[in-house]
């Protein structure tokens, strides 16, 4: 089976965090987003996995090209960098690993992590995972027949016709022939709205007979923005607080109380200080007379004297609050 990672996406509701930073890279309690969503994959779906293709921007850069492809070896994959350089919807960018498209084929997009138990049926022709949401004008939808089937999909539907929010994910036992659907949409100009969607060619592939069913997720993280990522942080670290080691034994914690689930990577100190619930410090970070409660402070960052909840601070960032000096009398409040 091959994956293929969508990820060229610009990230424009996370910024600052993505001027220099490609949002599938940001980190999550101390691996980046599109990391976890793979090693998530391979160890949900339990299938021998031979390709990894990552669909990226050029100018990601090849310090990026290189992490992705060594995260596909660590994984038992060959790694396999795509360009899209023109961001022209989702089948585009799928198409843009054309050469992936070949055999079993499983499809996410990395701005999206769940958790999730499932195996592939390998003998269905098509899987598209969902999750149901309290309301469903804001996303694209799937609609089952009475056998269970997936008889058609909607996108963003003002009227209700199901709450099976389409979230990203999708198998397909025939690569070759979503390659064909694909190109068809590029050959015809079918677009919505300047875009290539691959829910056309899915609604194609469904008249012609193919069979389309459901999955269901768990749970479905987003990290579309800076409350949903430092969210998903919150989740990632109540998941895996069993399963993975989270804190360094290089870390410093001196005169502090960590309160778990935490990330502590690498390197960090942390003095005189009250840290966690989930809260991710990542490698080389500082923390002084501060409180940190539920939020993601990037490489080599520097925080003191600090009252921090709900935030994420980007790499190398110093962040000092003022001292203050205060005359209150008796029966103040102070706010």
């Amino acid at each position: 089976m091959n994956i293929i990672i969508p990820m060229a996406g610009m990230g424009k509701r996370m910024r600052p965090h993505t001027l220099k930073t490609a949002k599938p890279l940001l980190p999550v309690a101390g691996k980046p987003i599109v990391q976890r969503l793979v090693e998530d994959i391979i160890a949900t779906c339990n299938e021998k996995v031979d390709e990894i293709a990552f669909v990226i921007a050029p100018d990601f850069g090849k310090e990026v090209e290189q992490h992705l492809c060594k995260v596909a070896e660590t994984l038992g994959a060959k790694g396999k960098i795509c360009y899209q350089e023109t961001p022209l919807g989702t089948a585009h960018a799928i198409l843009c690993a054309g050469e992936s498209l070949t055999g079993n084929v499983f499809i996410a997009f990395a701005d999206t992590l769940f958790k999730a138990t499932f195996s592939i049926d390998k003998n269905k022709d098509a899987i598209i995972w969902t999750q149901k949401v309290e309301d469903p004008r804001a996303f694209g939808v799937v609609k089952l027949n009475d056998k269970g089937e997936i008889e058609a999909f909607v996108e963003k539907p003002q009227e209700f016709v199901s709450d099976l929010a389409i979230i990203g994910v999708y198998y397909f036992k025939d690569g070759d022939n979503l390659k064909k659907e694909l190109q068809r949409l590029i050959d015809n100009k079918i677009m919505l709205k300047g875009e290539y969607q691959i829910t056309d060619a899915m609604e194609h592939m469904l008249q012609n007979g193919m069979k389309f069913y459901t999955g269901q997720v768990e749970e479905w993280l987003d990290c579309g923005n800076k409350d949903a990522t430092v969210y998903t942080n919150q989740r990632i670290l109540d998941i895996k607080r069993n399963i993975e080691n989270l804190v360094s034994a290089s870390a410093v914690i001196d005169q502090s109380v960590i309160i778990p689930p935490c990330y502590i990577g690498d390197g960090v100190v942390v003095r005189n200080s009250v840290v966690g619930p989930f809260v991710s410090l990542e490698k080389g970070v500082t923390v002084e007379d501060s409180r940190i409660t539920n939020s993601i402070i990037q490489v080599d960052s520097i925080v003191k004297n600090a009252s921090i909840n709900n935030s994420m601070l980007g790499k190398s960032v110093t962040y000092m609050e003022k001292p203050k000096e205060l005359s209150l009398g008796d029966y103040s409040t102070q706010l």
